[in-house]
């Protein structure tokens, strides 16, 4: 999941380096803090937020924390719901935190079962549910709009760990995804809390995440006191209103500079979404005629999973098999292909492929993350060449 900042990012960050601003304290930053609130605000409102609380982090992995920390206080005692195929980070987080965890088990696209989800909060235990719209391994989009109201009959909270997939909202409605794709997006509006990631989509450098809450009242968790930083605006200060303190300003010029020249819109920030969906969509229809590689399951966003046919049909030959095509691509001096693999189940790669012999508990089958727009009128060649690697390592 690796995507080059933009040029213009890349120009807000080195301008406000130079100064090195800490967007802690108003005094700190006063230009880049008026520059991280504006942000927040388009974040916000692209959403579906209308007078949220929020502001930029220092990585998606403490957004997600501060997002957990306002779970625990505003539901003590109480535990946490997300999916099998949700980012490890919560698990990680919610042992930090002291919280019970619950992995919710997922359908045959990845996402999460709301029977099973249903069940469970009527346990009564369940405080939290986080959602995932776009996980790392599958870019699977939970349903948001059936979670939101199943969460709201039982008293849970609804977090959406929108890291990777939080853009993708400004295609809810295009017909380049799939109309619960776009139900789920348009539902993050309803949620609790909800994560985004601008170094990801967003075009920026690491680390820029961001974290907002629905409720501006979720300022109460954080208050704190510190005797020598506060002392200039009765404005909150942007440190007042996070976990953590000294925090990158040249993040927050940015991200802003940025927004300015691609706005998140449909025909701004958009447009490089669409080309790396379109790419996506393309390469699964590729895969859908291939004699060597096999598609392990349609896209939903940009992320593409296959892996190679093997004969004969079997866990251990395509796990063998994905990770020499991997090895032999990136291995090429000349000219390396770049992949990936994840680990997929036994039960879950026969759920879709019940032609394959489990003879693994678990296989490695290819990923790949089509984040940059020149990848679509790349896809043809990328395919090309990753069916000779294919071929090759049968």
């Amino acid at each position: 999941m690796l995507k080059p900042p933009h040029p213009a990012a890349v120009a807000g960050y080195l301008a406000a380096m130079l100064v090195n601003p800490n967007n802690h304290a108003l005094d700190g930053g006063p230009a880049t803090s008026a520059m991280e609130e504006e942000v927040v605000g388009q974040l916000a409102a692209m959403a579906g937020l209308e007078e949220p609380l929020g502001h930029l982090t220092s990585s998606g992995t403490t957004a997600n924390l501060e997002a957990l920390f306002v779970a625990r206080e505003s539901r003590p005692g109480r535990s946490v719901a997300v999916s099998a195929e949700g980012h490890y980070t919560h698990a990680r987080m919610c042992h930090l935190l002291g919280v019970r965890v619950h992995r919710v088990p997922v359908d045959d696209r990845g996402r999460m079962d709301v029977t099973a989800l249903e069940a469970l909060l009527a346990t009564g235990d369940v405080g939290t549910v986080v959602a995932t719209t776009g996980t790392t391994a599958l870019g699977a989009v939970d349903p948001v709009h059936r979670i939101v109201p199943l969460a709201r009959r039982f008293g849970a909270r609804v977090h959406v760990d929108a890291a990777y997939g939080g853009f993708f909202v400004l295609l809810a409605d295009d017909p380049l995804l799939e109309r619960d794709t776009g139900r789920a997006l348009r539902a993050v509006a309803d949620c609790d809390s909800v994560v985004i990631d601008p170094h990801k989509h967003g075009l920026q450098p690491y680390g820029c995440g961001a974290v907002l809450f629905a409720d501006p009242g979720t300022a109460r968790f954080f208050r704190h006191d510190s005797p020598y930083t506060y002392f200039t605006s009765d404005r909150p200060h942007l440190g007042e209103i996070s976990l953590e303190c000294s925090r990158s300003g040249a993040a927050a010029a940015a991200l802003w500079l940025t927004l300015r020249l691609l706005p998140l819109t449909r025909r701004g920030l958009g447009g490089v979404l669409a080309a790396g969906r379109g790419a996506a969509l393309r390469w699964a229809e590729l895969l859908g005629t291939s004699g060597a590689l096999e598609l392990y399951q349609p896209p939903e966003l940009d992320i593409v999973t296959y892996y190679p046919r093997t004969e004969p049909a079997a866990l251990s030959r395509v796990d063998a098999a994905s990770q020499e095509v991997m090895r032999q691509g990136m291995e090429d001096g000349k000219n390396p292909v770049f992949l990936s693999v994840t680990r997929v189940g036994a039960d879950a790669f026969t759920g879709r492929h019940p032609a394959v012999v489990p003879d693994l508990g678990d296989a490695r089958v290819l990923r790949s993350a089509l984040m940059k727009p020149e990848s679509e009128p790349y896809v043809e060649v990328l395919h090309d060449r990753v069916e000779r690697l294919a071929e090759a390592a049968r």
